[in-house]
């Protein structure tokens, strides 16, 4: 449910079958993902509306990396893409990750703009040869009283 909640996620941006295809192994998340991924879904209304994940580079803060921020088409300007980086960004300060990193679409990348990241360069994409993707960085907020 949650890999083809991905898969609708992407298409959103006019990829064509070809493509999204190719994508399909990289968005599928199995049940061993979601814990390991520290994977949050955000409800709207009743049906999963959005799905995050949390993956650690290396497995050890501070340098932790955002590895998916889907959010279904039907839900997408609802706020839901905002409350779930939120949640990983609170998630990712409560163990000790002091910065995160990301690869973004680049249809996303205004959005992650608008919450705070900073583009710092592009980074190949582990899915499609010769594409590039914008790469981010963002520092993770400390608590607040």
């Amino acid at each position: 449910m949650l890999s083809q909640l991905a898969l609708r996620s992407k298409a959103h941006w006019g990829y064509d079958e070809d493509f999204l295809e190719r994508c399909r192994e990289a968005l599928t998340l199995r049940g061993a993902d979601v814990e390991r991924r520290r994977t949050a879904v955000a409800e709207l209304d009743g049906p999963i509306a959005g799905v995050a994940g949390l993956v650690t580079l290396e497995g050890e803060p501070p340098v932790g990396e955002l590895g998916m921020l889907f959010v279904d088409p039907a839900a997408i300007g609802r706020g839901v893409g905002r409350l779930l980086f939120q949640h990983a960004l609170t998630t990712a300060r409560d163990l000790g990750f002091t910065r995160l990193t990301l690869d973004a679409d680049p249809n996303a990348e205004p959005f992650y703009l608008a919450m705070g990241a900073t583009r710092v360069g592009t980074s190949p994409s582990s899915v499609i040869p010769g594409r590039r993707l914008p790469m981010m960085f963002l520092p993770v907020p400390a608590a607040t009283c």
